[in-house]
């Protein structure tokens, strides 16, 4: 086929698109402390073959361009630079870590290149009039903090709360939704908080000053290796607090399997997400799609593990924002496309929550549930409830 010289230069006008390919970039943690996570690259790079598979979308096959940043800041914006100015990709799709787009949002919104559903879900990410070009997908942090915050005060007003937070954006949007709740009580009811850099070894020393502190009630915002590390220490300690987990750190098969399932039994936490080990998903026609899809492109995956669902899910809403383009891959139209979403496709949320986008909306999915761990999964309890992602 000839393609005119006309068509030829508008193909050309647009990074990452050519007539027959989209070139879609990602950083991920595939090392370093943050390494748990570096499955999801895996299976988005594996969901974009299994949609290579199937044809494409519109006539285009995915180029999945997936880099290693180690959960390194620096090293996500040296990658980030390789992927748009070298590797020419047409956007950037769930970049991993809160400090890790915190590196990248001046560079990718000066140079106008959309990053679609950040896998971070720090507040900030719902700034559309500050980064118009960056959008989230989970839940924010900070709506989670107040969730906890508020379930605590309803079962205790005198309650004594000790937090244990990572020392950055995504650790303090939780000391932020604390606040939101206990506004000038703040100082007597959180009787203690410590924070921890990637960098440490431990949380060890953190936890058993906390424990000091006389609290009942715990906090722990952490990613995966830390938050194994939280659980298990508590429990050695003897310390018996009510336990909130972050839930970015609830993977059964990376957090409470290498924390010892039994020390983590009571720990309460928020989910959006079905988890694999829950029996009531045995046979949901979502999860078992999901489970086929692993059997079929991850045979050797952690069926226990909840970053391969979430994988697979936010995955899933991206075709549907492919779809949606009509064939037009251009930056500006990619960016309308994914604020415009009206409850896609993603088949491993909960039951009645959705995802929704406007112009003015960067809060894809605003809904949660609360959840306690049994010793072998999380029992959900309550009802769903709403956040406003506060800025």
């Amino acid at each position: 086929m000839t393609v005119s010289p006309v068509v030829q230069g508008a193909l050309a006008a647009e990074p990452g698109v050519t007539a027959t390919e989209i070139k879609i970039g990602n950083t991920m943690p595939y090392s370093g402390p943050a390494s748990a996570y570096g499955v999801e690259g895996k299976a988005e790079a594996a969901f974009f073959k299994m949609v290579n598979d199937q044809g494409g979308v519109a006539g285009h096959k995915i180029n999945f361009i997936s880099y290693d940043d180690g959960y390194s800041p620096p090293r996500t914006v040296e990658q980030v630079r390789r992927l748009i100015e070298e590797d020419q990709v047409a956007f950037l799709f769930n970049t991993l870590g809160t400090p890790s787009n915190t590196a990248i949002e001046r560079y990718t919104n000066m140079k106008k290149v959309p990053v679609l559903l950040v896998a971070t879900g720090a507040n900030k990410w719902g700034n559309y009039k500050q980064y118009p070009w960056t959008i989230g997908y989970q839940p924010s942090y900070r709506t989670e903090a107040q969730i906890y915050t508020k379930y605590m005060l309803a079962h205790d007003p005198q309650a004594k709360l000790a937090i244990l937070y990572q020392n950055d954006d995504f650790g303090k949007d939780y000391l932020s939704g604390v606040k939101d709740v206990l506004g000038d009580k703040y100082n007597s009811i959180v009787i203690k908080q410590a924070s921890y850099e990637t960098s440490d070894a431990t949380v060890d020393s953190q936890l058993t000053s906390l424990q000091g502190s006389g609290a009942d009630y715990l906090l722990v915002a952490a990613t995966p290796k830390f938050a194994a590390q939280a659980i298990k220490k508590v429990h050695d300690l003897g310390w018996h607090p009510t336990f909130f987990m972050s839930n970015v750190s609830i993977s059964v098969g990376s957090v409470m399997t290498p924390a010892g399932p039994e020390n983590g039994i009571g720990i309460i936490t928020t989910a959006y997400m079905k988890d694999p080990t829950d029996p009531a998903f045995k046979n949901d026609p979502g999860m078992n799609e999901w489970r086929a899809f692993m059997a079929k492109y991850m045979p050797d995956g952690d069926l226990t593990d909840g970053n391969l669902s979430y994988a697979y899910g936010v995955s899933m809403v991206m075709l549907d924002i492919l779809k949606q383009c009509n064939g037009d891959f251009s930056r500006a139209n990619v960016m309308k496309q994914v604020t415009n979403l009206h409850d896609p496709y993603d088949p491993v949320l909960l039951p009645g929550i959705k995802v929704e986008t406007s112009p003015t909306n960067y809060h894809p999915i605003r809904a949660m549930q609360l959840e306690k761990w049994t010793g072998k999964t999380w029992d959900r309890f309550g009802d769903l409830i709403e956040g406003s992602g506060s800025s």
